[in-house]
């Protein structure tokens, strides 16, 4: 099994989500994270003075599945969070060695 975190855009929650859950995915988490990349934050104007925002707002999904479903979880996240412009976010992918449902001990798959 493959943990999938993705870093994405706040708005692309809802296109993410909708092409996730048509592909048969049955759960993710949600944060909300701060953070920059290539970016390194952003300039805005408030009441007529500039500052910099250096922590850009984004969200982390975090999404694990079986191995032979990681492309495709991938290109999907991929497809839904693209919108071409730099700050689009990151993909990471990472071995799970074991899961466990707390509710009724059930282990690995069956625990997804």
């Amino acid at each position: 099994m493959k943990k999938i975190e993705a870093i994405i855009r706040p708005f692309k929650l809802d296109e993410v989500k909708i092409a996730l859950v048509n592909a048969g995915v049955v759960g993710m988490t949600v944060s909300e994270v701060r953070g920059f990349g290539r970016q390194k934050g952003q300039t805005e104007r408030y009441r007529g003075s500039e500052y910099t925002v250096e922590f850009l707002q984004k969200l982390k999904l975090e999404i694990v599945v079986d191995d032979d479903q990681v492309d495709m979880v991938v290109e999907k996240v991929i497809a839904a969070a693209r919108t071409g412009e730099i700050g689009d976010g990151k993909i990471f992918v990472t071995p799970v060695d074991e899961i466990i449902r707390i509710r009724t001990g059930e282990k690995n798959t069956a625990a997804v």
